[in-house]
C-alpha cells in the first residue's frame, strides 16, 4: 500500500506541473497542493474524473493573522490507496472571491454557501445564491466566523432575504411544514408544491439553532473541546468524539495503544447497533405497524441500558480520551455485553421477519423515495443512504481507524435506492456489527488503554474521520498555540445527505415523507453545529 501510495502521489505531481505554487505531504497519506485559485477547477474536475478522487471536506479558515489570507482547503480522498489530496486556495481580503465548482461538483453546493455566509467567501457563478447558515434576516456583511468576530456581540436583524420556489398555476398548492412541530423533533421547515397529494417539489430548510461550536472552540484547550465534540449529537456522541480525537492524534503523529483501538472498535459498532436497530423500528412509524416500532423501541432500550451498565453513560460519553480511552473493560463487562447481544439480535431477528413479510410494509417502502446512484455520486451521499443506492463507500473498510485494520466484515450494498434498500442495508449492518464486536472480544489482549499526547506546534493540521450509524464524518483541525484549536471543522454524514433528501420526495405522496425522512434518519442538530 505504502508503494502504491507514493506512485499515486508522484504521478498526481507530474500531471500538476506548473498548476501548483507549492506542494507538501502532510502525512504519509495525505498530500497538500497550495493552488492559484484560477487553476482550481482544472484541478478539481481532474482529480475526481480523471483520478476517481471523491469529495471529503471542504473548509474555510480565516488565516490573515499568520499567512495573511483567507483560506480555502478542499479535501480529496482516494480509496483504492487510501490517500488523501488537499487543495489548499489563498484568498485576499480585499478580494474575497473564489470560483464556483457547485454545477460540476453538485456536492460543494453547500459547503460554498457556507463559507459565503461564515467567512465572506464569495463563490462566483454558484446557482444558487441564497444563505444557507445564517438565514435571509443575518446582516450581509457580518462573518461569524472571521477571528476579528465578536462572538459576545448581539447581530441586528435586517429584513429577511428568504425566498422558496414560485409555483404558477391554480392546481398547485403549497404546504408547509415545520420549523416547529408537532413531535419532539428538532426544527426544520418543508414546503411542499404538490397537486392533489402527489408531489412536485420540496424545500427543505435547516439551520434553525447553529450553535456556533466551530467559533466557540477557538482559542480553546484541545482537550476542552473533546467535550463540544460529544455534545455536536446524541445519538453519535461516541462517532463525533473519536473523529476529534483522531485528528488531535493525527495532529501529535501518535500510535494508539492496540488495546485502546480495540476498545473504541468495540463501542463504535455498539453505538451503530443502538441507532440502526431502533432506526429499523422507527421507519415503522412510516406506515403505522406499531409492533415494529414498540419492539425496536423496546430492544435500542436494551442496548442502551447495557451501554449505561458497562460506561457509565447510554449515549456512550465521557469514555473517549485524547490519546485512548478514559477506562477499560472488565471480564464480567465483556460477558455482559456478548449475552445481551446473543439476546437482542435474536429477538431483532424475529422483527425483521415480521416487517419484510408484511405486504402493506413492502408495499410502502418498495419503490418510494428512490435515490439514484447518479445522485448520490453527484452529491457525495455517504453512510446507509449511500450504500442503499449501490455507492460501495465505507471509510471503515476504505480508510481503517481504530482496529478496522484486524477485523472482517462485509459491506452491505443495495441497488434500489428506495426506503426498503435503506432499511436492509440497516438490518444486515446490524448482523455485520455484531460480528465485528466478536472479533474484538477474541482477538483483544490486555495492555494500556491510555498513552500522553506530546505538546503539538502551533499551526499543525490533523484529520479523523469515522463511519458513524449515520454515515461518514469528517473533523478536521487546525491547532494554535499552547495546545489550543485554531480551527476545528466539523463535516458531519447529515451535511452531506440532507441535500439528497429534497429529491427523493417529488413524485411520491404528501404521507410518504415521514416515511422517506425517516428511512434516512437525519437529525438536524449534526448541522446546526
Amino acid at each position: 500500500m505504502e508503494k502504491n501510495r507514493r506512485l499515486f502521489s508522484s504521478r498526481i505531481k507530474q500531471n500538476l506541473v506548473g498548476k501548483y505554487i507549492a506542494v507538501n505531504d502532510i502525512s504519509d497519506s495525505e498530500t497538500e497542493f497550495l493552488v492559484w485559485k484560477n487553476q482550481l477547477p482544472e484541478i478539481c474536475q481532474y482529480l475526481v474524473n480523471e483520478r476517481g478522487g471523491r469529495l471529503f471536506t471542504m473548509v474555510g479558515s480565516d488565516e490573515r493573522s499568520w499567512t495573511g489570507a483567507l483560506v480555502l482547503y478542499y479535501v480529496f480522498a482516494f480509496d483504492k490507496t487510501q490517500q488523501f489530496i488537499t487543495l489548499k486556495v489563498m484568498v485576499s481580503e480585499e478580494e474575497p472571491t473564489f470560483p464556483s465548482l457547485s454545477v460540476e461538483l453538485p456536492a460543494l453546493n453547500w459547503y460554498e454557501r457556507e463559507v459565503k455566509d461564515l467567512l465572506g467567501l464569495r463563490p462566483q457563478g454558484h446557482p444558487d445564491p441564497r444563505p444557507l447558515t445564517l438565514h435571509g434576516d443575518w446582516p450581509e456583511e457580518l462573518y461569524p466566523l472571521r477571528k476579528d468576530y465578536n462572538i459576545a456581540d448581539w447581530a441586528p436583524r435586517v429584513e429577511s432575504r428568504e425566498s422558496f420556489m414560485r409555483y404558477q398555476g391554480e392546481d398547485v398548492t403549497e404546504i408547509p411544514v415545520g420549523p416547529i412541530h408537532a413531535g419532539i423533533i428538532e426544527p426544520g421547515h418543508f414546503r411542499f408544491g404538490a397537486v392533489g397529494d402527489t408531489v412536485l417539489h420540496l424545500d427543505a430548510r435547516l439551520f434553525y439553532t447553529h450553535r456556533g461550536l466551530e467559533k466557540r472552540s477557538e482559542g480553546q484547550s484541545l482537550q476542552k473541546v473533546l467535550f463540544v465534540a460529544e455534545r455536536i449529537c446524541g445519538v453519535c456522541a461516541l462517532s463525533h468524539a473519536v473523529a476529534y480525537a483522531q485528528a488531535v492524534e493525527s495532529a501529535a503523529a501518535v500510535e494508539l495503544p492496540l488495546r485502546a483501538k480495540y476498545l473504541r472498535t468495540l463501542f463504535l459498532e455498539l453505538e451503530r447497533l443502538y441507532n440502526h436497530i431502533g432506526d429499523v423500528g422507527n421507519v415503522c412509524a412510516g406506515f403505522g405497524l406499531a409492533i415494529g416500532v414498540s419492539q425496536g423501541l423496546r430492544l435500542r432500550e436494551e442496548l442502551l441500558q447495557m451501554n449505561e451498565r458497562i460506561s457509565g453513560h447510554r449515549y456512550l460519553r465521557g469514555i473517549i480520551a485524547l490519546g485512548g480511552m478514559r477506562r477499560d473493560l472488565t471480564p464480567a463487562e465483556l460477558s455482559d455485553i456478548s449475552l445481551t447481544l446473543e439476546r437482542v439480535m435474536a429477538e431483532f431477528a424475529e422483527i425483521v421477519d415480521i416487517i419484510l413479510s408484511h405486504d402493506i410494509a413492502l408495499n410502502r417502502m418498495r419503490n418510494t423515495g428512490i435515490l439514484s446512484l447518479q445522485q448520490a455520486n453527484d452529491l457525495e451521499v455517504v453512510g446507509v443512504a449511500a450504500r442503499a443506492s449501490g455507492r460501495n463507500i465505507d471509510v471503515r473498510r476504505d480508510h481503517p481507524y481504530a482496529a478496522y485494520d484486524r477485523v472482517d466484515f462485509a459491506v452491505p450494498v443495495y441497488q434500489a435506492g428506495d426506503v426498503l434498500a435503506r432499511v436492509q442495508v440497516r438490518i444486515d449492518e446490524a448482523a455485520q456489527s455484531v460480528l465485528i464486536i466478536q472479533q474484538v472480544l477474541q482477538q483483544m489482549s490486555t495492555g494500556p488503554v491510555l498513552i500522553n499526547l506530546p505538546n503539538i506546534s502551533a499551526y499543525r493540521r490533523g484529520m479523523g474521520w469515522v463511519e458513524s450509524a449515520k454515515g461518514e464524518t469528517v473533523h478536521w483541525l487546525s491547532v494554535g498555540p499552547q495546545d489550543t484549536v485554531e480551527r476545528y471543522r466539523i463535516r458531519s454524514a447529515t451535511f452531506s445527505n440532507w441535500p439528497a433528501v429534497p429529491l427523493t420526495v417529488p413524485g411520491n405522496i404528501v404521507p410518504d415523507f415521514p416515511l422517506i425522512n425517516k428511512s434516512f434518519e437525519l437529525c438536524y442538530a449534526c448541522c446546526d453545529r
